[in-house]
């Protein structure tokens, strides 16, 4: 199991899909909103997303896991 973690603080914009959704890599998950910006987060592998702890409008901190995938 892979884990993507937040790479800077923000807030959960708009999530793009859902737990057991198969994800290619590049496939955008999420979108996070900081500083007036959109930040995107892609799938960085391929897998099945298997835990989405985090929610639309949650703050999120350096290294906050956003989403646990399986192989």
């Amino acid at each position: 199991m892979s884990e993507i973690t937040a790479e800077m603080a923000a807030s959960v914009w708009k999530i793009e899909k859902a737990v057991g959704d198969r994800v290619e890599v590049g496939d955008t998950i999420m979108i996070l909103e900081s500083m007036k910006m959109e930040i995107p987060v892609d799938a960085e592998e391929t897998g099945t997303i298997v835990e989405i702890p985090v929610a639309e409008g949650d703050s999120i901190g350096l290294d906050d896991i956003l989403v646990k995938l399986s192989d």
